[in-house]
């Protein structure tokens, strides 16, 4: 039997459940009305509660039995991606599609028109049952994605959001090229309603990556930014490139260190291990919508790349690509991931869309191993879905996926269950805090 029809017997029937035997389901609550037909996103913790970003808007899960995980509340708010933070009483929402005005009852509306909006909403979400929108801020080129950095010093009651967006055009008044900077708003936490934008650094004065062959786009500005505020540095997975940042001036974040691989097209988010001493990149191929875990793609293309890091430069060290072949009809890449909190070891959960869930010790950088997963069949008639964030929070995986809604997973296995003693008051995860310091948000 050739290696091809042996693979396609190990693919799953359309939406059956599999997993590794130390993996297990715990529970799925689909969509709630409103929401059903548009795909989920994101999702930030905080104390009881998980919010999952929606392109239609956002949810609120109480989570504090996760096996009786149910919807408190949605908001209906459209506008893609929907990526969230969360901080004390503040939601934070990514708009990366120009709408009409910054209202939840926008239509979309072409980026060419001067009047179009696009950027971050701000929700009070003190009361999980009724969320209330409080604010909107607008951002050149609108918000991909955004990352919640606490303030220090003089600034400690202030968050800022770096806001990651790219692809300008000369026909958009407000993206003009070359875009090669972040947005910067500051959140006064005490008068939220005055959250602005206050700088826009150039974080690639002299233009980032841009002629390489197999890019899917040019450099011009971040797709993803994850900082360790206690460290002061942040990484960003910058289209072409893979960049270090310096962000002791919280409003002038620097680059120090940039890479680039030819093996990559799409630099698309950034872990650090919790030392800091490690940074794994993960590599957008296809854009999302191929499928690029099969045995035409291969083993590296596609792939997580590991650096160590050393003396502020990235040294590379291998590559980690989930073994498993999908079908050639599953979307599947690299997407969202986090650390599972275990001391001296360095294990990561991640999202590869179709691909499901994988769990990857990469302890020893140069052999990264996949020590779990989770996933389900093909969907049904062919069409696109799977798994967009996965993240470990206090004892349970949790996974936001595009049509099937939200999943409760667990791993038992002796080298992830000493993460189950780490307790988090909020997790961000584009937010990275050591494992000593994470207990202690709000």
């Amino acid at each position: 039997m050739s290696t091809t029809s042996a693979q396609a017997v190990d693919i799953p029937p359309p939406g059956e459940i599999v997993t590794s035997p130390n993996v297990s389901h715990v529970t799925n609550v689909p969509k709630p009305a409103g929401l059903e037909t548009t795909i989920n996103t994101d999702i930030a913790f905080q104390g009881d509660y998980a919010y999952v970003g929606n392109y239609g808007g956002f949810s609120i899960y109480d989570i504090r039995d996760p096996k009786r995980t149910k919807v408190v509340s949605s908001v209906v708010c459209p506008g893609s991606q929907m990526d969230v933070a969360v901080y004390e009483n503040l939601l934070f929402t990514a708009v990366d599609n120009s709408r009409s005005d910054d209202s939840c009852t926008s239509v979309a509306q072409a980026a060419t028109v001067k009047e179009s909006w696009e950027g971050v909403r701000i929700f009070d979400v003190s009361d999980k049952k009724n969320p209330k929108y409080i604010k909107s801020v607008e951002t050149n080129c609108g918000s991909h994605t955004l990352t919640m950095v606490p303030g220090k010093g003089k600034d400690r009651r202030d968050v800022y959001l770096y806001v990651s967006s790219y692809n300008p055009n000369v026909t958009f008044p407000d993206c003009l090229p070359p875009h090669d900077k972040i947005s910067v708003i500051k959140v006064p936490l005490r008068k939220p309603t005055e959250a602005a934008v206050v700088s826009a650094p150039v974080v690639f004065p002299d233009g980032g990556n841009e002629t390489q062959p197999g890019l899917l786009l040019p450099t011009s500005g971040c797709h993803d930014i994850t900082v360790y505020a206690e460290k002061d540095i942040a990484a960003g997975a910058c289209m072409g490139d893979g960049v270090l940042f310096d962000i002791s001036d919280r409003e002038n974040p620097v680059i120090t260190a940039r890479v680039t691989d030819p093996n990559f097209a799409f630099w698309h988010s950034a872990t650090f291990n919790n030392e800091g001493t490690k940074v794994i990149f993960t590599d957008e191929l296809g854009g999302g919508g191929a499928a690029t875990c099969n045995e035409a793609t291969g083993p590296n293309r596609g792939a997580d790349a590991i650096y160590d890091l050393r003396r502020g430069r990235f040294v590379f060290k291998s590559y980690f690509k989930i073994p498993r072949y999908q079908a050639d009809t599953e979307n599947c890449v690299a997407h969202n991931g986090s650390l599972v909190p275990v001391k001296g070891r360095d294990i990561l959960v991640q999202a590869w869309y179709q691909g499901g869930v994988s769990v990857v010790d990469f302890t020893d950088s140069a052999h990264p191993k996949e020590i779990g997963f989770f996933e389900r069949g093909p969907e049904p008639n062919g069409g696109g879905g799977g798994i967009w964030s996965a993240y470990y929070y206090n004892g349970y995986v949790y996974g936001s996926d595009f049509h099937n809604g939200f999943d409760v997973i667990k791993i038992n296995d002796r080298r992830t269950d000493p993460a189950r003693s780490v307790r988090l008051n909020r997790l961000n995860v584009q937010t990275q805090a050591s494992y000593g310091e994470r207990g202690h948000g709000h």
